[in-house]
């Protein structure tokens, strides 16, 4: 029996005292808690069920938000660092069910235990400085906004520690042959047929293996599309739902392709470290992980590919976004789908079971760079490693500049290309942490901005614009949309209280540049694309970036009350509770 390294009480009660701190600043945020400010600035309590009183100290700043210090953490003025002790000391307070909070606690557990890994093989902010993309990825955190965040239903420990991303174990995918009559390809105009995508992923004596598998059992392989499957998926997922089809030949087991490719913070996403050039893939696991289950729906998947052309085409026509901006968009090149015979044909059943088998191919990062760039998830800029120092201030003293200057190089990469798109196609992706990737030269200068994910994270204005006259109808069908008001949430949530709401205290202790000073420079570079931009005068008016105040959306709310853990035929969406101030819209333009 093997007990991990991790489960001892210095690293567990560290990060529980962490996880705690988030917890209550998440909650409060989200007004799921409010404390109650003491004689002392900075000082909160919060009273709990049995009249116990919980007190903390805390920061407040953008948008409302807290920042709870792990170390001031105590109850009845004794220490208290538990998370999942004040989950039942507070379930009254909380407004939590039985059902819901079993199921909490569970989640709470395995986050936990998933930063106790984390803490127990923390690295120095310098040495993940010299870290490759892949091997980076390996070292994050997770979502800052959602505590819950590496709940992982259906992992076991054994699965956690060979799948999740903090394991950094790379792995050899298998592959499987599944018939045309169940499965559907698409791939962009380069990639039109499956044999061009096969050409370009597998060796040669790969493929042969492949077709001999199928010819010795008498079938036919231009009958079939190949695609890889995750072990976990293969073995707890499609071997039972599957089964009819397996024992009648329309699906097929094969051997792995013999990449080795590593699970990114997506967790059902594969680099392949063994080839660069290769495609990414992204495959379909039925785990339940930061709120919705970790499939591939169907109409998304197929729609991939033309997802993609034509957000290139957007971008291969406009100078500004080509050129001036070099933005890189990782497009969804390929697909497979891959039809359940039942479960396909009932609508009202859980759309986890909808979401079962396919593949994603997306284009490589690494071919897509310039000689001396390297890049990096944005969501690493809001890491702090074990001596409380931030990744981004390693990366500042790295590059040379100025903390303020670098910022301004930081913003003027990702800025402008999401605005464009914003403004003058109506077009968000969502530019959380994950999606967005930053590039930097030579000297850690962040120079232009990578995205990816674009069938889940793209919406488009559901007001007409002619920009969408050229959209094809396969893509408006698939494409989520908003009206112009909510559509610049994507940006607000998804970058600027998704990442940029942690990323500017941090700035603040430990660059000296205040969250004001941060907060203008944001504005900066917006007013100055829209003084680039005249013409669009009227965009600026119809998507408004600059408005007073902003919904809140809340991550934590729909799983504690909107949503819970109960099944649902489509995918959850984010609560919205009240509003918050926009910091771009009070602070002052540094220009």
């Amino acid at each position: 029996m093997f007990c991990p390294p991790e489960l001892n009480a210095r690293t567990w009660n560290r990060s529980a005292a962490r996880l705690l701190a988030k917890l209550l600043g998440e909650f409060a945020y989200e007004e799921i808690i409010e404390p109650v400010p003491g004689t002392d600035d900075g000082h909160y309590s919060l009273t709990l069920d049995a009249d116990e009183t919980l007190t903390f100290r805390a920061g407040r700043g953008s948008y409302g938000s807290w920042r709870v210090d792990p170390e001031s953490l105590r109850c009845q003025d004794e220490p208290f660092t538990d998370p999942l002790d004040f989950l039942l000391r507070s379930r009254r307070l909380l407004a939590l069910d039985g059902q819901t909070l079993g199921h909490l606690v569970r989640e709470l557990t395995t986050t936990l235990a998933a930063d106790a890994r984390l803490d127990h093989t923390a690295l120095t902010a310098a040495r993940l400085a010299d870290l490759d993309y892949a091997e980076l990825e390996g070292h994050q955190t997770g979502h800052p906004w959602i505590v819950l965040n590496k709940g992982r239903v259906g992992f076991s420990g054994t699965d956690a520690a060979r799948w999740s991303p903090e394991a950094r174990t790379p792995a050899r995918l298998p592959w499987i042959a599944v018939s045309t009559s169940l499965a559907a390809y698409r791939g962009v105009a380069a990639l039109d047929t499956p044999d061009h995508l096969y050409a370009l992923e597998l060796d040669a004596e790969v493929r042969e293996r492949f077709d001999s598998v199928l010819r010795d059992r008498g079938l036919d392989p231009a009958a079939y599309l190949y695609l890889p499957v995750h072990p976990w998926q293969w073995d707890e997922v499609l071997v039972q739902l599957y089964a009819p089809a397996i024992a009648e030949g329309a699906i097929v087991p094969l051997p792995t392709d013999g990449d080795l490719r590593l699970p990114q913070q997506s967790i059902r996403t594969f680099l392949n470290t063994a080839r660069p050039d290769r495609h990414t893939v992204k495959l379909p696991l039925s785990i339940l992980n930061t709120l919705v289950w970790r499939g591939l729906p169907t109409e998304r998947t197929l729609a991939a590919p033309a997802v993609t052309a034509w957000v290139h085409a957007l971008r291969d026509a406009d100078p500004f976004l080509r050129e001036e901006c070099g933005v890189i968009l990782l497009g969804e090149v390929a697909s497979v789908t891959v039809e359940h015979p039942l479960y396909d044909r009932l609508p009202e059943v859980p759309y986890q079971y909808k979401e079962l088998l396919g593949a994603i191919w997306r284009e490589p990062l690494q071919t897509r760079l310039a000689p001396g760039e390297r890049a990096r998830t944005l969501a690493s800029l809001i890491h702090t490693d074990p001596r409380g120092r931030a990744f981004t201030a390693e990366l500042v003293e790295r590059s040379g500049l100025t903390p303020s200057d670098w910022l301004q190089r930081l913003f003027a990469a990702m800025l402008p290309p999401l605005l464009h798109f914003l403004y003058r196609y109506g077009t968000v992706f969502s530019p959380h942490g994950e999606n967005a990737i930053v590039v930097f030269d030579d000297q850690d200068v962040p120079v232009r901005l990578a995205v990816k994910d674009f069938v889940d994270d793209v919406n488009v204005s559901a007001r007409p614009l002619p920009e969408h006259d050229s959209m094809p109808e396969d893509v408006k069908d698939i494409l989520l949309t908003e009206e112009p008001a909510f559509l610049t949430q994507f940006i607000h949530s998804g970058l600027f209280v998704g990442v940029f709401r942690y990323l500017a205290p941090l700035c603040q202790e430990q660059l000296g540049v205040t969250e004001d000073e941060f907060w203008s420079l944001v504005r900066a570079e917006i007013l100055r694309y829209q003084a680039r931009f005249p013409e669009l005068k009227e965009r600026f008016e119809t998507f408004d970036l600059l408005t007073p105040r902003i919904e809140r959306l809340c991550l934590n709310r729909n799983r504690l009350h909107l949503d819970g853990y109960r099944d649902r035929s489509e995918r959850p969406h984010a609560a919205v509770h009240g509003t918050v101030p926009n910091p771009i819209a009070a602070v002052r333009s540094s220009e």
